[in-house]
């Protein structure tokens, strides 16, 4: 079972990204605050779980925590600012809308910067660690794997119902044969081989 929280005396929020690595999309992030007598024994980092189980999870946090928040940080930001500062920007713009706001930020990951003044903690593997970075994990998956699959509508032959913008086969081939489409991130290798597009 993964603890609750660094902190056990203060308002704690989780938070977390998903997308980081795609091709195409926004990069999505979460925070999450969950009552201090929350438990659930599936809860732990997103990428472990089924997409059923995470899509149940989904409801079951919105449901019981106290507050939560989702971002989506799109494409040209993410172009803009380069992808570790967009998945930053995108926890701090969830983080404004928490309400009560957080006395403390726990962080999947190694990377964060200073929110406000509040004080903070970067944790690897937090999502397998504690169970408000899981929670926020699985929001930002759940509602970006939705969002792709509405983008997926607009442009089925990239697979982003399955691949969700990550750099499969399928995903890589349809971008030799078709190009890259306004989804795509310019900032980043869409292709192993240096294509260059006439953008």
């Amino acid at each position: 079972m993964l603890d609750l929280k660094i902190n056990q005396h203060l308002i704690e929020c989780g938070t977390d990204e998903a997308g980081r690595g795609c091709l195409a999309g926004p990069v999505t992030a979460a925070a999450v605050i969950l009552p201090d007598d929350f438990k659930h024994p599936w809860l732990t980092d997103s990428k472990q779980l089924t997409e059923k189980k995470r899509v149940e999870l989904k409801s079951i946090i919105e449901r019981e925590a106290i507050t939560y928040s989702v971002t989506h940080v799109m494409m040209e930001e993410i172009d803009k600012i380069n992808i570790l500062n967009a998945s930053i920007l995108g926890m701090h713009r969830s983080i404004d809308k928490l309400k009560p706001m957080p006395q403390f930020i726990a962080v999947d990951g190694n990377r964060f910067k200073p929110y406000q003044t509040i004080p903070f903690k970067a944790v690897i593997k937090g999502d397998s660690k504690y169970l408000h970075i899981a929670a926020a994990s699985i929001l930002a998956k759940t509602y970006r794997d939705e969002y792709m699959r509405q983008l997926h509508e607009e442009f089925p032959a990239y697979g982003w119902a399955k691949n969700k913008g990550y750099p499969t086969k399928l995903h890589r081939d349809a971008i030799r044969k078709q190009g890259p489409t306004k989804y795509h991130r310019r900032s980043f290798r869409l292709l192993p081989e240096q294509y260059t597009f006439d953008l």
